[in-house]
Formats: structure tokens, sequence, C-alpha cells
């Protein structure tokens, strides 16, 4: 197990970061590609618990969300999100129609879906788009990294006090905190070494990137193990042998990113 997960982040990791370092294009269709095929296991999820959300819309919100981000036209985002409504309304009244009672059920995951992933997916776009956009999403990235492994470490050696006792019971308030630490000595560094190419990136701005990033994005983590846990599934999907899906891996960058954008914006811009 331990072989596989190696080798999959030595595809992934290489693959991510070269797609970041490209940017424009190329960085936002690849990220419509990820957040995509993370659509179609949250359809997956919630067909497990009978339900039936419109996989094809949420593909389509997600990647016209996503792509929406290369674009200045004021307000274009909210009338996209506006046609996915109206058009995820639409499909699911045919279904009720059609005789499904639970359609406005699988309205509200559909429209959940389109949300969650494309308009918070959107951020990838918008973080890496920033003036020194290339380094400010290798650090952010980074931040959740080490956080995780800082927790990791820790939790499993010493984690007593659980954090989140039914969605994710192996996480406890001792990792969590050594997460915080982590991410808060060790991402500075990591900003030392890009003000070399960029100047205008500081320790002080790890410092505070770090702490934020890192005590506010295991909420994601914690909020896709509890839609797993209802349905009783361990991973989104199998996808990616030893880390299960692409859903499992982007819970957590989900929330940093975004919470790393607005820091950006409101401490340093």
């Amino acid at each position: 197990m331990l072989g596989k997960r190696i080798l999959v982040l030595i595809f992934l990791i290489p693959t991510c970061v070269g797609f970041i370092a490209l940017g424009g294009w190329y960085f936002a269709v690849f990220m419509a590609i990820i957040l995509s095929i993370a659509a179609w296991e949250w359809g997956k999820i919630f067909q497990q618990g009978n339900n039936h959300p419109s996989v094809i819309v949420m593909i389509l919100g997600v990647v016209s969300l996503v792509l929406s981000r290369m674009f200045t036209i004021s307000h274009l985002v909210d009338g996209i999100l506006a046609a996915n409504i109206f058009l995820a309304t639409l499909v699911h009244l045919i279904q009720y129609e059609k005789g499904y009672d639970q359609a406005a059920t699988d309205f509200t995951i559909t429209i959940c879906g389109i949300v969650y992933l494309g308009w918070l997916g959107g951020h990838f776009i918008m973080l890496r788009d920033l003036p020194n956009g290339l380094w400010w999403m290798l650090l952010a990235i980074p931040a959740i990294w080490i956080a995780d492994a800082g927790a990791y470490l820790i939790g499993r050696k010493w984690g007593k006090h659980k954090l989140s006792s039914r969605a994710s019971p192996n996480k406890s308030w001792e990792g969590y905190i050594a997460g915080i630490i982590s991410a808060t000595l060790l991402t500075p560094l990591i900003a030392y070494l890009w003000s070399l190419r960029a100047p205008e990136i500081s320790m002080f701005q790890g410092l505070m990137l770090g702490l934020v990033v890192s005590s506010l994005a295991p909420l994601g983590d914690l909020g896709e193990s509890m839609i797993k846990r209802q349905f009783h599934l361990k991973d989104s999907s199998h996808l990616l042998p030893g880390h299960g899906g692409i859903l499992d891996r982007l819970d957590s960058w989900l929330w940093a990113v975004p919470i790393a954008y607005y820091t950006i914006l409101l401490l340093f811009a």
C-alpha cells in the first residue's frame, strides 16, 4: 500500500506543480478536468444513499465556473452560476414529472456540488492569477501538506483527545495543534526560499499564511469525511491507488486555496 501511495505521489506532485507553473489556460483546463472528476465522485457518493443528483449538470457547472475565472467580464461568474441553477431546476423538475419523488433532494445535492466544487475550486485560478500567484500557490499548498504531516505524525503517537469522533475518529486535538505549529514554523522557511525569486514574498507572510491555512483548512477534510461517513464510505473512489479518489486529495485544498486567497487580499494586497 505504501509503495502504491509513493508511486502515485511521484506522478501527481510533478504534474500539479508543472501545471501551476504553466498557469493561464493550461492550469485552468487542468483544474477544470480535476474538479469535474471530483464532481463525478460527489455524485457517486450520494448515489450510495439512493439519491440521483445530475452528474452531467454538476460537471458542466463545475467546468463553466472554473473556466469563467479566466475572463475579466464583470459579473460573468454570477451569471454562469445563475444559469447552472436554472439548468439544475429544469433537469430535476423533469425528473419529478417522470414520477421520482426525491427530485427536490437531488436538486439540492446537484446545486451543492456545483457551488462547493465549482465556486470554491475557481479560487485555484484566482490565486494563481494574483501578482506572484505562482509563489503564493507554492506557499499555500505546502502549508496544508506540512500541517497534515505534522498532525499525522504527532496525532498517531500522542493523540488522545478526538477532534471529531464521528466524522474522523482517527484525528485528535493533539494532532490538529501539532499541524498548526508545524505549518506556522515551517511555511516561513518556504517563503524565504521563494523570496529569492519573488522579493515581495516575506517570511512574515509565510508565517501568517501557514497559521491561517493550517487552522481552518482541516475543516474541509472533516466536512468530506462527514459526507462519506453518512454513506459508510472510506474513500470517494478508487482512482488513486492508496489515496482513494480525487475528492479525497482535494478536500483540504478546497478550503486552503480560498482561505489563502482572501488572507492575501486582506493582509498583503
